[in-house]
């Protein structure tokens, strides 16, 4: 896995302050991405022991309240296997921090068993996620003013609330 960027303290993808990681790898390819130079599975980095141990010394500052795995695409099968590692490290290490993560997947149509994007560590992965903001930017229902995400279309879900309801939960803050 490679990785674009990693983020020690941001404030705008999720509550709080929070370390964040861009990985690299994106078959969506929405129309205006507002980082395209990350559908590239090789753009950036490579994703390294040192990389997960500089994101756990990250995670270790008391001003950090959470933290967000975004892309490219988390969700590419490429990228699932390395993602659920540092999740379950993290959820470990630091039961008490929040974890976000973006995708241009849809939740009940891609990342279900027997859809297209799902792998033997999906649900494993989505088991380590506090919230889930889902679905493809579309630049023709982009909206600033929205809070976590870019477009109308795409959702913040409650994560806890839907595995413990069976169902899409929205997450309200």
């Amino acid at each position: 896995m490679y990785y674009g960027n990693i983020k020690n303290y941001d404030i705008a993808d999720g509550e709080g302050v929070r370390v964040t990681l861009f990985v690299s790898g994106c078959t969506n390819h929405c129309k205006d991405c507002f980082q395209p130079q990350t559908w590239d599975f090789c753009y950036g980095k490579k994703y390294t022991e040192e990389t997960e141990a500089e994101i756990m010394r990250l995670l270790a500052n008391p001003n950090i309240s959470g933290f967000t795995v975004l892309g490219g695409e988390p969700f590419e099968p490429e990228n699932q296997k390395e993602l659920v590692k540092l999740l379950k490290h993290i959820r470990e290490t630091y039961p008490a921090m929040n974890i976000w993560s973006y995708t241009g997947f849809v939740y009940e149509k891609d990342l279900q068993a027997g859809q297209r994007k799902h792998t033997e560590v999906t649900d494993e992965m989505l088991s380590y996620l506090d919230v889930l903001v889902d679905g493809p930017f579309i630049a023709a229902k982009k909206n600033i003013s929205l809070y976590f995400r870019g477009s109308e279309n795409q959702r913040v879900i409650d994560m806890k609330k839907t595995r413990s309801e069976g169902k899409v939960i929205l997450y309200h803050a």
